[in-house]
């Protein structure tokens, strides 16, 4: 996310694409509308089906599932042929924009229409108006993130913004809207499966920088793994764990995976539940540290071997949280925990002491820096205050070094003070923004709003590009122009990331020989300070001024390819965009994408599309909501959006039963809605239930006493086959279907 979302009264356009926040995301789309009110932003929405968003849309697009990258080709060939791209932007700031140029080139309005269903005239509406009206702003959600192709997805969409110069300027740039409360902040602290914390990776000076940041000893870190490779490859996905039971398909492990622990995640939120059930039921043992009985515990057939262990609410803890606009929130305790249940924290140090490492997995939060070097600077710690600012002192790669405990605290305290739509603070919060938005380079930074802004100096929240991939790539340079020069930098246009090596050089300056031995070897791992330091004086930004990179010369594709889904409707078409060639290796295991989508026409079995949808009332996996009386009466049963035509083919009325088969062979038994709001190629359901599986009630494997007021399938049982070839998140929302009458 690039800017907050109080910056969206500055857009004169904002495309929404892939995000229904008007149910998902209402608070965010409040600002939408504001927008709309206060300064005549116009509204596009571009959707398979037909949501409460486009309801408050200027122009409403239908696009077909798994098409988003042909539109984007499509709008940018409409934008090069007439020349609407921002050209100096793309001269001056951008790499390898004509690589976008000859693949957009064959995505003519006919050709896009084709592929993405939406009408020629629409395609040229929709892009005269986001063209000729900057600043213009995209919002996307998991609607371009859950697909095969989801990371070309993420790419494409900047691509359209680098285009036309709208990235790192009030009104432009890119709302990355995620999922619920902390997604980011969990992300960002290293619930994945690919990196260590701040997405410093898993290579070895990665481990050595955070076995220092701990105060644990390197080799003790090692040891704790069965092989020393394990240290350096990716773990399981949480999309894909239960492969690591089954081994159905080729895993890549020391052993099979023999226990599950749940906590803080609805692992029923992820598609193949039928895989999940089986691999519940064959682990030795299942843990769920949970506030609800997650669904996981209802969804196996078990009998013995699984606890749950009451954990906190979030009223019952207390700490900071991450929003989807990158600032840190300080959530103080409303109560103390109720009966037997305990924080998350107590429940991780109590498992600590358990297994023999507790002392190792606190001393982080004991740590200091003096002199240049990370030693223990006191006997106990206090929580949440001293993780907060292990964090700080830690994750520098992304920029949280200014995000400290007493500064987030004193933002809560003083919210007020703090302007709404543009975050600037007031009183005793002038030159800080709210929450402190990253990166936040050092206690003096005051967060940054906007990212890549150049018109404000690096001190007051402006940057470039960053420069991650080296200073060329075939023989072009990957610094920004020298007419590119950051607003109040002692230096003209691009310039690298800095390090050890080249400070004195690229800054001009010259380094004691005390500052040379405290210092880290770059700016992520400099625990001194002295090279943020170093660039503050000169108002550079620590990571450089570079390039936006339009390839990936590192990915399957280089360049973002329109790529039909695994389970396509367009037999045809998936002769002439293929999905990728099968994956030996990803994330542990052998995935399918070609022997799959190519075994048969699926179409003909399976001839309706499927798309899945949120619920206002039905937040996240909607365990917690469906506890509530009063929410679930708003949606009291699981249901399929079905066009009438659609439905009354297959003899299937409004408000019968019917089943919905999907290709693994998996089906479920939900309620029929008429509903125009989908066309009759296409079915649309929510995914926020559970308590039934394939047509049989689990309602007697709920503990006494937990019921949900309103059960049902989840639609995740007939999610279709399919998985990011990046990061293996799964293919929600491009399968298909074949309905029946019940």
């Amino acid at each position: 996310m690039t800017q907050q979302f109080g910056d969206a009264v500055n857009a004169k356009v904002i495309m929404m694409i892939g995000c229904n926040s008007a149910v998902a995301n209402p608070i965010g789309f409040k600002h939408f509308l504001q927008a709309k009110d206060r300064a005549g932003t116009k509204l596009i929405v571009v959707d398979p089906i037909y949501t409460r968003s486009a309801a408050k849309a200027d122009l409403y697009l239908r696009i077909r599932s798994g098409t988003d990258i042909a539109f984007v080709y499509g709008m940018l060939h409409l934008i090069f042929k007439n020349g609407w791209e921002d050209k100096e932007f793309i001269d001056t700031r951008s790499y390898a924009m004509d690589q976008i140029r000859a693949e957009a080139a064959k995505w003519t309005p006919e050709v896009t229409s084709d592929v993405t269903g939406i009408p020629v005239d629409q395609i040229i509406q929709a892009t005269t108006l986001f063209a000729k009206n900057s600043p213009s702003a995209i919002a996307w959600s998991l609607g371009i993130t859950q697909h095969s192709i989801g990371s070309s997805n993420t790419r494409i969409l900047p691509i359209l913004q680098i285009a036309l110069g709208n990235m790192g300027r009030k009104g432009g740039g890119l709302y990355i809207i995620r999922g619920h409360d902390n997604v980011q902040g969990a992300t960002d602290m290293a619930n994945l499966a690919d990196t260590l914390p701040g997405y410093y990776g898993l290579e070895d000076p990665a481990w050595k920088y955070f076995a220092t940041s701990w105060g644990v000893d390197y080799e003790w870190l090692k040891g704790r793994f069965f092989e020393k490779k394990w240290m350096n490859e990716k773990g399981f996905s949480l999309a894909k764990w239960y492969q690591g039971v089954l081994q159905e398909e080729k895993t890549y492990s020391s052993s099979p995976i023999r226990a599950v622990w749940i906590q803080g995640t609805g692992i029923t939120s992820m598609s193949q539940q039928a895989k999940i059930k089986e691999a519940l039921d064959k682990v030795d043992l299942v843990v769920i540290a949970e506030p609800f009985v997650n669904e996981a515990a209802v969804l196996t057939s078990r009998k013995d071997n699984i606890y749950i262990l009451p954990v906190a609410t979030q009223f019952e803890s207390e700490g900071t949280v991450t929003a989807t606009n990158r600032s840190s929130q300080w959530r103080t305790k409303v109560v103390e925990p109720l009966y037997e249940s305990k924080p998350d924290e107590e429940v991780m140090f109590l498992f600590a002491k358990k297994f023999g490492f507790y002392d190792e997995f606190v001393r982080g939060m004991k740590m200091g820096v003096k002199e240049g070097k990370v030693v223990q600077v006191k006997e106990d710690f206090k929580w949440p205050d001293d993780a907060t600012n292990e964090i700080a002192r830690t994750i520098k790669s992304i920029g949280l070094s200014g995000w400290t405990a007493e500064r987030l605290r004193a933002h809560q305290e003083n919210w007020h003070m703090f302007d709404p739509v543009t975050l600037e603070g007031k009183g005793p919060m002038k030159g800080q923004y709210y929450g402190l938005p990253w990166p936040c380079w050092d206690e003096k930074h005051p967060g940054s709003p906007i990212l890549y802004n150049r018109d404000v100096p690096v001190n007051e929240g402006g940057m470039g590009f960053r420069n991650r991939f080296g200073l060329e790539h075939n023989g072009v340079s990957q610094l920004a122009d020298k007419s590119v020069t950051v607003a109040g930098s002692k230096i003209e246009g691009g310039y690298p990331q800095l390090t050890k090596e080249n400070i004195e050089k690229v800054l001009g300056i010259t380094l004691t020989e005390e500052e040379k031995v405290q210092m880290g070897g770059s700016w992520a791992m400099d625990f001194s300070g002295i090279i943020q330091q170093k660039a503050r004086e000169a108002g550079v930004c620590v990571y450089g001024n570079a390039r936006a990179r339009t390839i990936v010369w590192e990915f399957p594709d280089p360049v973002p390819m329109h790529r039909e889904p695994i389970h396509s409707p367009r037999w045809d078409l998936v002769q002439k965009y293929p999905t990728y060639e099968d994956q030996a290796k990803n994330f542990r295991v052998e995935t399918k994408y070609k022997s799959e989508q190519q075994k048969q026409d699926w179409s003909k079995e399976f001839p309706t599309m499927l798309v899945s949808m949120r619920v206002v009332n039905l937040s996240g996996a909607g365990m917690l909501e469906r506890t509530s009386k009063y929410l679930s009466a708003l949606t009291p049963e699981m249901y399929a959006n079905i066009h009438p035509d659609l439905a009354l083919s297959h003899g299937i009325k409004d408000r019968d039963m019917m089943w919905i088969h999907a290709p693994q062979g998996t089906k479920i038994k939900v309620k029929a809605y008429h509903n125009q709001s989908v066309t009759p190629d296409r079915i649309c359901m929510p995914y926020n239930f559970s308590g039934v599986f394939q047509g049989t009630d689990l309602s007697a494997n709920y503990p006494e006493g937990t019921k949900p007021y309103a059960i049902g399938e989840s639609s995740n049982t007939i999610t279709n086959y399919g998985f990011d070839v990046i990061t293996q998140i799964s293919e929600f929302n491009a399968g298909l279907c074949r309905v029946e009458k019940a």
